[in-house]
């Protein structure tokens, strides 16, 4: 894991503000929603998403890698020669 040696207060409300260098960086967009994970006392926060990685439909998903890829996508790899 990299270190960005930002540090930012947690406000009233329990918001953290993303710095746009950050936002900008990892292509998060106003609005895009946010999935959080946790793992011991770290918090893990990535941009969420449903669709297939490579295609982006939300037709039924297997789990590769890490990354939701759909049937037809699979069905498309196999194929490559």
């Amino acid at each position: 894991m990299k270190s960005t040696g930002i540090v930012r207060n947690i406000d009233d409300l329990g918001r953290v503000v993303l710095p746009i260098e950050l936002r900008k960086t990892l292509g998060l967009e106003i609005k895009d929603p946010m999935e959080f994970y946790s793992d011991g006392d770290r918090l893990i926060l990535q941009k969420y998403n449903t669709g297939c990685h490579l295609c982006g439909d939300y037709k039924t998903h297997k789990l590769f890698k890490d990354k939701l890829v759909c049937k037809s996508c699979i069905e498309d790899l196999k194929n490559i020669k």
